[in-house]
C-alpha cells in the first residue's frame, strides 16, 4: 500500500463515521458541553471536526503555517448555527482532504518534507496529513463521548461508523 491509498481509505473511514455522528446531534443540544473542566461545546466542537483535517493539510500542502502562526492567514470559524451547516462542511472539508491528497501525488507525499508549526521534526507530508486524519478521529471520539454522555444510543459500532451486527 502506498500514502496515497493508506490516506485515503483512512479518510474516508473517518469522515464516513463523523458524518455517522453529527447525524445524532440534536438540533437543541448545539450549546452542551460537560460539565466540568474546559471544554468546547458541542457548536463549537462540530465547527472544529469540519477543519480539522483538510484545513490543516492544506497548510501542509501549501506550506503556509507560518501566515497562519503570524496571524496574517484568515483562521477558520469556531462555531456552527446548526448540524446541517456544520455537515455541509464536513463534506467540504472532506472534498478538500481528498483533491490534496490526489493533487500531491504519491512522490510528494513520500518526498517532500515539511515541519509543523507545534513541532520543527522535517517529517514527510504524507505523515503529516496521516497525523491530520487522526487528528480527525481524536475529534470524532470526543463527540462519541459527548453523544453517551448525552444518553444517546452510541456504541463502539457507532464510533467506527459500521452497522451493527443483527441481534442473534
Amino acid at each position: 500500500m502506498n500514502w496515497t491509498q493508506l490516506l485515503e481509505s483512512e479518510a474516508q473511514a473517518v469522515y464516513g463515521a463523523t458524518e455517522g455522528l453529527m447525524d445524532l446531534v440534536d438540533a437543541d443540544q448545539l450549546a452542551w458541553k460537560p460539565e466540568t473542566g474546559e471544554w468546547m461545546n458541542t457548536a463549537e466542537l462540530l465547527r472544529h471536526l469540519t477543519n480539522a483535517c483538510g484545513w490543516c493539510c492544506e497548510r501542509f500542502v501549501s506550506d503556509t503555517w507560518q501566515a497562519v502562526m503570524d496571524g496574517t492567514a484568515p483562521s477558520p470559524g469556531t462555531t456552527v448555527e446548526s448540524v446541517e451547516e456544520a455537515k455541509k462542511l464536513l463534506a467540504e472539508d472532506k472534498a478538500l482532504t481528498l483533491r490534496l491528497i490526489a493533487d500531491a501525488g504519491e512522490q510528494a507525499l513520500t518526498e517532500k518534507v515539511v515541519p509543523a508549526p507545534w513541532d520543527p521534526t522535517l517529517r514527510p507530508l504524507g505523515q503529516h496529513m496521516l497525523a491530520m486524519i487522526q487528528h480527525l478521529a481524536q475529534h470524532k471520539g470526543q463527540l462519541f463521548y459527548y453523544l453517551k454522555l448525552q444518553g444517546k444510543p452510541v456504541t463502539t459500532w457507532t464510533l467506527y461508523g459500521i452497522p451493527e451486527p443483527p441481534s442473534p
